[in-house]
């Protein structure tokens, strides 16, 4: 498409869930200072403690990540996270290319990232969530999303790469999360998220019901991101034939309470991007469970060498931050050197991001503060 429209960039609220957009339009101090051409400090960090991962997934993208991994132990997040603090990052989401919850470190670094007044959120297969490590991480998170694909034992060991007894696991972890929440009247937001591939179409309706047994906040249904030499097989041509099933689930939602939301935004896109240049990865810096330091996940991998500007088990945040490497990568970017359409894999976590700054530097988005309420877990742009 030639250009983009506010409405359909920053997306809907459901319940103050804003689940298929972004919320960067409510940091326009930042994107002010992006325009003026300052050195912004990204608003989200996402990120991961570890490379490791104790599931097998069939759609996972850190397989195409991998690089020289490095150790984030105590010392070192701790380290990241005040520099985070100190230069002005205001959220932090542990979600990236590992599993968080089985590093050391996991629960310290939500607890200490919170103490320092950043919103801290953690995507997660929740199998390792016991009720005393919940007990002690729910206070200090604004949000909780548990990625859960298949809505039946079977499928979900066959698709998650686990034990069917697995399934029956987490299950009870997400129960015991809402529990927790209802008695401690916590304002975390517990959601599920399903990863769609096209070969998955028979457990839309499945997770859709599981969902109702269990009663998160949310569901939510995404497409699934592919690098740009399609390793992954995601045919993206074959999401139309699962719309009506889609539509169907959103009508699962009850008011008040548990919603089902499809990204429909990245499902209908296709695969395909409306911009050349990536503006987004400064206001949304992505980091590897290596402690790598690069702009966004689809760079991780080695033979991407040239984007990686430095890692936090070897080099201070602030100090990477600060330099030259950092910027020069930053403005390769967004640059005309730099074509997000041809050099880039699909749907990337800055796509939304991407789409309303490149309107605004064309002039198609008149930069403004947006009406209404504003949403929750707003530094999670």
């Amino acid at each position: 498409m030639d250009s983009v429209k506010e409405d359909d960039v920053l997306g809907e609220q459901r319940e103050g869930l804003l689940l298929d957009g972004t919320k960067i339009a409510w940091h326009r101090e930042r994107i002010e200072a992006w325009l003026r051409g300052e050195k912004v400090a990204p608003i989200t960090v996402d990120m991961s403690l570890t490379r490791a991962c104790n599931f097998a997934c069939h759609f996972c993208y850190a397989m195409l990540q991998e690089n020289d991994r490095q150790i984030i132990n105590q010392k070192v997040i701790y380290d990241f996270l005040e520099d985070c603090a100190d230069i002005g990052v205001k959220a932090i989401s542990l979600v990236s290319d590992g599993e968080s919850t089985i590093s050391p470190v996991f629960i310290n670094t939500v607890v200490r990232g919170s103490e320092l007044g950043i919103n801290m959120a953690v995507g997660t297969n929740a199998f390792t969530l016991t009720e005393r490590k919940l007990e002690e991480i729910l206070p200090h998170l604004t949000y909780l999303r548990v990625n859960f694909s298949a809505g039946e034992p079977k499928r979900y060991a066959e698709i998650m790469g686990v034990k069917e007894d697995w399934f029956f696991r987490v299950c009870e972890n997400i129960k015991t999360m809402m529990k927790i929440k209802k008695r401690d009247n916590l304002d975390v937001t517990i959601g599920m998220q399903m990863v769609l591939m096209p070969e998955y179409e028979d457990q839309i309706i499945p997770i859709a019901k599981l969902g109702q047994e269990l009663q998160p906040d949310y569901l939510v249904i995404k497409h699934c991101s592919d690098n740009e030499e399609g390793s992954l097989g995601v045919q993206y041509g074959k999401y139309k034939g699962m719309y009506e099933k889609l539509k169907e689930v959103e009508t699962y939602s009850e008011e008040g309470g548990y919603q089902v939301v499809v990204k429909w935004s990245k499902i209908k896109a296709e695969g395909t991007r409306s911009y050349q240049r990536c503006y987004g990865a400064p206001l949304m810096l992505q980091m590897s469970g290596s402690g790598l330091v690069a702009p966004c996940g689809g760079l991780f991998n080695e033979k991407y060498k040239k984007f990686h500007i430095g890692n936090i088990a070897t080099k201070r945040f602030k100090d990477i931050f600060n330099s030259k490497e950092y910027w020069d990568v930053m403005n390769y970017l967004a640059s005309p050197k730099f074509n997000a359409q041809k050099m880039c894999a699909s749907l990337c976590l800055q796509h939304k991001v991407n789409e309303y700054l490149d309107a605004i530097v064309k002039g198609q988005i008149v930069l403004r503060d947006p009406a209404g309420e504003p949403p929750q877990h707003l530094n999670f742009i």
